[in-house]
Order: structure tokens, then C-alpha cells, then sequence
């Protein structure tokens, strides 16, 4: 090998190294600009199919990797967010949504003007410019994506011009040749490099670089992008490995999928060429690939939707499930973190919505922890205490799983919206928890006036209940905030917690009064008056926790 070859070597491999560079930083831009549109999309799953295929595609479209769509849905069947039906849509739905990338790469055959070579290197100096010297999110969004799609046309280029030299070489014309007439040569190798760079996306983009020097022949060409939407099914199948049997099935509906659209249309196309050679061993185009890119995967959708329930089913005789296996899982199954699979963290807009759900999750467990507690020190039952013992060891447990899941949301590369609600989401858990913390007070306190057999007096008993009531008012209100991001929440919680203040404040007063009238003996008030102020410190996490909701608005 020559030092001309080796260098053109090189080229071809940063060309590649900054096509996949260029595309990771345009879909990570315009993931960011589409992040609050991302989650109203997640609230779209619905058992109607057809949505799902719409949105399998807005979502690949938006994120430019049919593969991470298919990793979150096994994501989310994993995590019960969606159940099979509505996964077979969403996965017929980004093969339509990928060959939205082959029509970008074919963009340098539409004219002179959208060659990369002429306003690729603009891009990327006005994308680096907004970057640098905007301060808004949003632009330097802009900026990102600009940046992305420059690198992208620019890896192109260099691709396509390390190929160029050669493209009269008889090796390549006797490999596309015989690819061509070995159409399962072919698929396999379609299914190999795709597998092995883990992107549809980018093989098709590879071949269409060869295709822009008229190397490629459409026979080969044809079989080559059959075999890469097989081979796309890769990354959802080793995702699922450590998955449950209903995520399982969904990667193995992933895999059917195509391969029976491969076969149908490669039977099809096979004929094609059989009666008419000259056509197969014509050269094809960059701009002809992405037609019949986009043709085979629309095409393939329409013909199997209606044999959805089919491929259902296929996938639960190929992937079998062991009901005894099944059921100690799912013993071991809680609600606790059930939305927090790593898989989903492929996109972050998805990923902060289903740990918001968690937090809110965690809210009702403290909840739940309260009204315990409340029973338990206005009835003196030790029972009721243990109880609350039990779940505050259970939201210690969700604070760390959440805690830890956000550390890794963190990580990911977010928006300032994005990174303000995750940082509100860190400061929330910890209210959670502090709340829990004041329960387990309450249901000490309970021990202790079952123990040495206190009563509160008539008057006592009525203040109780009625800063109990409040506080629980407060707190329901502040949960509700931060499911529904309700700035009617939010009021309700600052003004229940004006009241809890004054209450907590005239109690202590009147308590002090009967202390001083010899009605109340110093053990009942030192209970109550621990109880009240207890009380009002989960008064004051309610408040915060509305506080970060109404900061987001």
C-alpha cells in the first residue's frame, strides 16, 4: 500500500468518524429544541396504532436512530409505560422515521448549491459563532444543530472524495457485482456492517457515498439495504438481554418485522432483476437509495399493520415465558423505581418524564407515611407506628434509586430548562424524604404517649386535628403542583402554608396557656408541642417543593 492509498485511508475513516460525529451532535441539538415537545409525545401512547407509527417516527426523526427508538421502547415495555400493542406501532414507525438520514446524505444531488463542499464549511462557522457568543439556550441549540449537520456534510465530503480515485477500480465493480448476484451476499453484508457500527443510519449513509462515485449497481444496492434494516435490530436485541420476557418480545418484534419485509420484497425484487438484468447491473444514485429506502420501510408498514396482532403473537411463541420464573419476579417487582430503566436514558426529555412520575410516586408514599402517622399520635397505636417505620424505610429506598437515576439523567446532555427541572427534582426528593423523616418523629411520639398513657385534652385533641388537616392540605397540594406543574397548586399550597404557620403559632401560645392554668400536664405538652412543630416543618418541604415548581414557570 502506498502512502497516497494510506492517506486516502485515513480520509475515508475521519470522513466516516465526523459523518457519525456530525450526526450524534445535529440529533442531540434538535433533541434539546424539541425536549418539552418530547414529553407531550410520551403522553400520546395510546393502544391506537396508527399514533404509535406517527410517533415512532416524529421520535426517529427528531433523534436520527431507528435503533435508540427501538432501545427506549424496550425501555419502556421493560418499565410497564407501554405494553406490546402500542410498541409494534411505535416500531414500525421509526423505520419510516430513519430514512429521514438518507434523504440529508442524498441532499449533494439536488443541485450545485447543497453539495456539502459548498455550504457545509458555512454551517459550521455559524453554528460555532452562535455557540460561542449567544447566551440564550435556545440559540446555542441552534448553534449545535447548524455545527452537527456541517460536520456531517463535511465527513461526507471527505468520504466521498478518499473513494473518488478509485471508483474505476475493478474491485469494486466485481464486488458490487457479485453482492448483486448473491442476494443473500448481500442482505449479509448489509446486516454485518450495520451490526457491527450500530447504525442503519450510517451504513445507508456509507453506501450512498459509494452510489454519489457510481460504483454501486441497483441489485446490490437493493439486497445491501435490506439486510441494514435487519441489521438495525441488533442494538434492541443485546439491549434486551437483561430485559423481562414482555421486553424481550418486544425486540423480537423489532426483528420480525423486518426480516419479513426483507424477505417479501427481496423475493420481489429478485424477480425484478431476474426479468430485467440490465436494470440491476445499472449504476443507482444517492437520491434513487433514499427513494427506495423510503419506499421499502412505508410500504412494509402498510403491508404488515394490519398483521400487527400476528407478529404479537409470534414473538410470544419464539420468546416462551416461565410462569413460575414470571411470578417470583414480579413478587419482587415493587412499584418502587418501576419507571426507571436505563435504556429510556437514550432520550433525556423521556427519561426526566418518567422519573418526575417517580418523584410523584414518592410523594404519595409520603403522603400515605403522614396519614399513618396522624392516626397513630391521635391514637396512641403502636401498631400504626411500626407502619410508619416500614415505609419510611421504603421511601429511603426510593430517595436513593431516584437520587442515583437523576445523577445519570444529569450526565446526559440537556437544556437549561432540562437541567433546572432535574436540579428541582434532586432538591424535591430530599423535602420527600425530610417529610418522611418528621412522620417517623410523629410515630415516635405516638410510643411515647401510648407508653405513658397520655390523652390530649378535648380542646388539645380539636387543635390537633385541625393542623393535622391542614398539613395534610398542604402537602396533598404540593404533590399535585409537581405532577401537574399547576400554578393553581402552587397557590394553594403557599396559602395553606401561611395558615399551618399562624395555627402552629396560636397552638404553641394556648398550649403554653393551659400549661400556666395547671389543664395540661408538662408530659401531654411536650408531645403536643413537639407534635406541632413537626408539623409545621413538613408544612415548610410542602412549600419548598411548590416553590421549584412555580421557579420552572
Amino acid at each position: 500500500m502506498s502512502i497516497s492509498d494510506l492517506q486516502m485511508l485515513f480520509q475515508f475513516i475521519g470522513g466516516l468518524g465526523m459523518f457519525l460525529y456530525g450526526m450524534d451532535v445535529m440529533a442531540d441539538g434538535l433533541q434539546k429544541s424539541a425536549g418539552h415537545r418530547m414529553q407531550q409525545l410520551l403522553g400520546a401512547l395510546t393502544s391506537n396504532r396508527l399514533l404509535g407509527v406517527l410517533l415512532g417516527a416524529g421520535i426517529t426523526a427528531i433523534i436520527q436512530s431507528s435503533s435508540a427508538t427501538t432501545v427506549m421502547v424496550v425501555g419502556f415495555v421493560n418499565a410497564g409505560l407501554m405494553n406490546l400493542q402500542q410498541a409494534v406501532g411505535v416500531i414500525m414507525g421509526a423505520n419510516i422515521g430513519t430514512t429521514v438520514t438518507s434523504w440529508i446524505v442524498s441532499m449533494s444531488e439536488w443541485g450545485e448549491m447543497l453539495k456539502p463542499d459548498f455550504f457545509a464549511p458555512a454551517l459550521v462557522g455559524v453554528g460555532a459563532l452562535i455557540m460561542l457568543f449567544c447566551k440564550s439556550g435556545k440559540k446555542k441549540q441552534l448553534g449545535e444543530i447548524l455545527v452537527g449537520f456541517g460536520v456531517l456534510f463535511v465527513g461526507l465530503s471527505f468520504m466521498s472524495s478518499s473513494i473518488t480515485p478509485y471508483k474505476d477500480a475493478p474491485i469494486f465493480s466485481q464486488a458490487f457485482a457479485i453482492l448483486g448476484r448473491n442476494p443473500i451476499l448481500g442482505v449479509l453484508a448489509g446486516l454485518v456492517v450495520t451490526g457491527i457500527i450500530q447504525s442503519s443510519s450510517a451504513s445507508v449513509g456509507i453506501l450512498q457515498t459509494l452510489a454519489l462515485n457510481g460504483i454501486v449497481n441497483w441489485q446490490s444496492a437493493v439486497f445491501i439495504t435490506l439486510g441494514q434494516n435487519i441489521g438495525t435490530c441488533v442494538t434492541a436485541l443485546l439491549s434486551s438481554l437483561g430485559a423481562n420476557k414482555t421486553a424481550k418480545r418486544a425486540a423480537v418484534i423489532h426483528l420480525l418485522f423486518n426480516v419479513v419485509g426483507a424477505v417479501i420484497f427481496g423475493i420481489l425484487m429478485y424477480l425484478v432483476f431476474l426479468f430485467n438484468p440490465s436494470f440491476g447491473a445499472s449504476t443507482i444514485s444517492s437520491v434513487e437509495i433514499s427513494i427506495f429506502h423510503t419506499v421499502f420501510n412505508v410500504a412494509n408498514t402498510i403491508l404488515l399493520f394490519p398483521f400487527a396482532g400476528l407478529l404479537v403473537k409470534a414473538s410470544g411463541i419464539l420468546v416462551r415465558e416461565n410462569k413460575k420464573k414470571e411470578e417470583k419476579k414480579e413478587e419482587a417487582y415493587t412499584e418502587i423505581g418501576r419507571h426507571l430503566d436505563d435504556r429510556i436514558l437514550e432520550s433525556p426529555s423521556f427519561a426526566i418524564e418518567n422519573v418526575t412520575r417517580e418523584v410523584v410516586s414518592m410523594g404519595n408514599a409520603a403522603l400515605k407515611n403522614f396519614d399513618i402517622a396522624s392516626s397513630a399520635l391521635m391514637d396512641g397505636d403502636k401498631a400504626e407506628a411500626r407502619q410508619v417505620e416500614e415505609m419510611e424505610a421504603e421511601i429511603n429506598h426510593y430517595n436513593k434509586l431516584l437520587t442515583d437515576y437523576l445523577v445519570k439523567i444529569n450526565n446526559q446532555s440537556l437544556n437549561e430548562e432540562q437541567h433546572l427541572l432535574v436540579k428541582n427534582l434532586f432538591y424535591t426528593i430530599s423535602d420527600i424524604e425530610r417529610i418522611s423523616d418528621h412522620c417517623e418523629n410523629l410515630a415516635e411520639l405516638a410510643v411515647e404517649k401510648a407508653d405513658k398513657k397520655i390523652e390530649f385534652s378535648g380542646k388539645g385533641a380539636e387543635e390537633m386535628r385541625e393542623m393535622l388537616g391542614e398539613v395534610r392540605n398542604s402537602l396533598e397540594h404540593a404533590i399535585k403542583a409537581r405532577a401537574t406543574s399547576s400554578m393553581t397548586e402552587v397557590r394553594a399550597v403557599v396559602q395553606s402554608e401561611e395558615r399551618v404557620d399562624t395555627m402552629e403559632e396560636e397552638l404553641r401560645e394556648r398550649h403554653i396557656e393551659r400549661l400556666s392554668n395547671r389543664t395540661c400536664t408538662p408530659e401531654n405538652g411536650v408531645i403536643f408541642l413537639d407534635a406541632i412543630s413537626n408539623l409545621e416543618r413538613i408544612s415548610d418541604h410542602a412549600h419548598n417543593i411548590a416553590g421549584y415548581v412555580r421557579d420552572e414557570m
